[in-house]
């Protein structure tokens, strides 16, 4: 509690607090909703099993709308990676430093998942577990790390893209529409392969958006400059009229792109419906982030207000400082929860939508807060001296530059080992519950990563 108080005294005035609120928000809205709509059976063989209920739950396909929130954390990423880049430049930085700060804090507690998934894995073969099995396992736990894959390269492609954003403003993510209603004619008409563009470019159209929100936020902290040190502004509209404009746009578009359009109301995944909302993301996502926008600008002047108080503040300091630590271990927790109550015998599987069902989804999610609350005070500590390392040596001027093509190369290993591990079947036979190439670049990168990010910090 009291390292909290020091670093929310610490807390700079111009510090946009809403988004370290929205970010936290965001990432337990996820959890909360993924552990929420599990369902656990068991097979044939009485081993348990676990899935979805949204397919079996028509009438909670409106709620998603409310639960599909990674467009928030996009939005969110894009406001921070501009203010830390535009930060970086004017402390005399270069965008291969920055990326070694950004890698610093998202590559070390994931590869620590994956080496401990690893480990267990491992042991599990070697006590006689089916590969099949090993990997069914591993490929739940390892869920969440889809979504690390366009993340990271949003962050990757961060400073050419706020090059792009300087130059051009809000006709970038009108592009990036354009390509993601390419995408969406060819999964609905053809040709399919139209459609790949679209798994980066509707996240980066969101991503573009936080830039513009930064920069309204620049501006309004400094009004009587015209730009930036490297660039012009070009401010994303947030007055309350044009807050009420996104989200009644938002809505309407989404609306009609369901209600008469083509496509899905659920946008999270359902098995069986013609196409998936969220992957790759659809014009009606991008229609919800918009109207996503307008909320979050309409609820900001209040939720910062009460920012402002300390316990309020503190606790957003606290979830952000493992906020990624929680993200990947959720379903994690929920692995090993149902493992324990297997082996004791009290692991109840009520059918989908019964009232025993219902009435379990307490008592779980109080359970499944236990667990991650341990995984978490174990496995936290990495990430949150990932971040004070970061923050101690974020001056960069003093430094000797690194090779920003090695720096590339790692990030590129880092995406690709995540990318090949995600789309690899869950049934795949695997000894270690992850692709042994997935698992290779995956280290190969963040090993790379990490050896520059040393030598950055130890040359001057």
């Amino acid at each position: 509690m009291r390292r909290l108080r020091q670093l929310a005294e610490r807390t700079p005035a111009g510090r946009e607090r809403y988004v370290d609120l929205l970010r936290a928000v965001a990432i337990c809205m996820v959890v909360a909703g993924h552990w929420g709509v599990t369902v656990i059976g068991r097979d044939a063989a009485g081993r348990p099993t676990g899935h979805s209920a949204l397919g079996d739950l028509p009438w909670a396909y409106p709620l998603t709308w409310v639960g599909q929130v990674l467009p928030v954390f996009f939005l969110v990423g894009g406001f921070a990676n501009a203010a830390s880049l535009t930060a970086n430049r004017a402390r005399g930085g270069d965008a291969t430093g920055w990326l070694l700060e950004r890698s610093a804090r998202l590559v070390p507690p994931t590869t620590v998942l994956l080496l401990v998934l690893a480990a267990g894995a491992g042991g599990s073969y070697v006590w006689g577990a089916g590969e099949a099995r090993i990997r069914t396992v591993v490929w739940f736990a390892t869920i969440p790390l889809w979504f690390l894959v366009p993340y990271l390269a949003a962050v990757a492609l961060t400073p050419p893209m706020h090059a792009l954003h300087r130059r051009f403003g809000l006709a970038v993510p009108v592009a990036l529409v354009g390509v993601v209603a390419l995408g969406d004619v060819g999964r609905l008409v053809g040709p399919a392969p139209l459609a790949y563009g679209s798994y980066l470019a509707g996240w980066l159209a969101v991503h573009q958006a936080g830039f513009a929100w930064y920069d309204a936020h620049a501006t309004a902290a400094s009004p009587r400059g015209g730009g930036t040190a490297d660039g012009a502004r070009h401010p994303l509209p947030t007055s309350r009229p044009a807050a009420v404009a996104l989200l009644a746009g938002g809505l309407g578009a989404l609306l009609l792109l369901t209600a008469v359009g083509p496509y899905p109301v659920a946008m999270l995944h359902v098995p069986g419906e013609r196409l998936d909302n969220a992957s790759p993301p659809s014009l009606a996502l991008l229609a919800l982030a918009t109207a996503q926008l307008g909320l979050v600008l309409l609820l900001r002047d209040p939720a910062e207000r009460w920012l402002r108080r300390p316990g309020p503040w503190q606790a957003v300091i606290a979830v952000n400082s493992v906020v990624l630590t929680v993200f990947l271990w959720h379903l994690t927790a929920a692995m090993l929860l149902v493992g324990a109550l297997d082996a004791l015998g009290l692991l109840p599987t009520p059918a989908v939508g019964t009232a025993a069902w219902l009435a379990w989804r307490v008592p779980w999610l109080l359970l499944l807060a236990v667990v991650l609350a341990g995984l978490v005070a174990i496995f936290g500590p990495v990430e949150a001296r990932a971040g004070r390392r970061r923050r101690a040596g974020e001056d960069a001027r003093r430094r000797r530059p690194a090779h920003t093509g090695l720096v590339v190369a790692g990030y590129a290993a880092v995406i690709a080992g995540l990318l090949v591990n995600t789309v690899t079947p869950k049934g795949a036979p695997e000894p270690l519950g992850l692709p042994a190439p997935a698992l290779v670049a995956y280290l190969a990168g963040a090993g790379l990563l990490r050896w520059l990010r040393s030598g950055w910090g130890s040359r001057g």
